[in-house]
């Protein structure tokens, strides 16, 4: 909605030559349009404040600009309208304050079908996509706020649950496919590294960690682990055979790298449609795009060149290697 306004522009340089001061013009202005109180009127009971304006229906015109009188150094009294000329304008009809800052509230309706989350982050992916300065802050209201302050803490702890539970079933299944209590950690060595690439190309690509990254993360649990249990998998076969664990690490290191690469990079090539954003909605996906090539980039290189080393690590403090049952030659 907008109004009709008037604009008063003061000439700073004809106030000077009449002997005005600028702050002197801000008071008179203040005084005939502002809350000024010249006095307090005290009762028995009460207390009334005495507040100096013009008269309302003066205040609706700007002719009542020219009934205002400064005064000069000298003491004479001068005309504000000497010094300053009134335009109208086109503004809004009212000015909200939250805080005492300027506020404006932009309202939307959901489309049929459509989440309040979705359209949340869709949102804050517009705000920083239009860079607004520093001096303009934006929150949510209504149900969009109660939504956001109901879901952070939730949202995160189930984010952290179903970490865990994906570790700890990974573990239990290393376990008994290894029979070994030791060797599935060798597995798991390179997953720290795979959640550290996702989060640097989330910051770099300032992207935040939504649902949907989180899946990337998921996604590379599962990839990153197939990798090392490709090398590990095969260095425990040849233990078995009589072979040295250094020997059996390094032959498995060279033996599954070229599955190991070609593996690797068929997730990546696939992913990255996904990490550039391609096609209809790619903004809701492109997280979890970035999180999977990110995560893939990073842990390359702990499984060749780490997991070797934490291989021959745990199986020196474990002593004997793979655990054999009764019936085993």
């Amino acid at each position: 909605m907008k109004g009709l306004q008037a604009r008063l522009n003061i000439d700073r340089d004809k106030a000077n030559q009449l002997g005005v001061q600028i702050s002197d013009v801000r008071s008179a202005l203040y005084s005939a349009f502002g809350e000024r109180q010249v006095s307090t009127i005290f009762t028995a009971s009460d207390s009334y404040a005495v507040i100096m304006q013009v008269r309302p229906e003066d205040s609706a015109d700007e002719s009542a600009f020219g009934k205002i009188f400064v005064r000069a150094r000298g003491g004479a009294l001068v005309p504000l309208s000497t010094m300053a000329t009134v335009e109208r304008q086109v503004g809004p009809v009212a000015i909200n304050h939250t805080g005492q800052l300027e506020a404006v509230t932009l309202s939307f309706n959901l489309a049929p079908g459509a989440a309040l989350g979705d359209a949340s982050a869709r949102i804050d992916r517009y705000k920083r996509e239009l860079n607004f300065p520093a001096s303009i802050l934006t929150s949510y209201g209504g149900d969009a706020a109660a939504f956001q302050s109901s879901q952070a803490s939730q949202i995160v702890l189930i984010e952290i649950v179903l970490i865990v539970a994906a570790l700890l079933v990974i573990y239990v299944l290393l376990g008994v496919l290894y029979e070994s209590f030791v060797h599935p950690l060798t597995v798991l060595a390179g997953l720290p590294s795979a959640a550290a690439g996702a989060l640097v190309m989330l910051w770099l690509f300032d992207m935040d960690v939504s649902i949907i990254a989180m899946i990337g993360v998921l996604m590379l649990i599962g990839i990153v682990k197939k990798n090392a249990i490709m090398m590990i998998d095969f260095a425990l076969d040849a233990q078995r055979s009589g072979m040295a664990a250094r020997e059996a690490i390094r032959t498995a290191a060279l033996l599954r790298f070229r599955p190991i690469m070609m593996t690797t990079f068929a997730a990546l090539m696939g992913a990255m449609p996904i990490a550039l954003g391609l096609g209809a909605g790619a903004e809701l996906r492109q997280p979890l795009g970035l999180s999977v090539v990110g995560g893939l980039l990073f842990s390359q290189v702990i499984t060749l060149l780490i997991t070797p080393v934490i291989y021959l690590a745990l199986d020196r403090w474990s002593g004997s290697g793979p655990l054999k049952l009764a019936g085993d030659p």
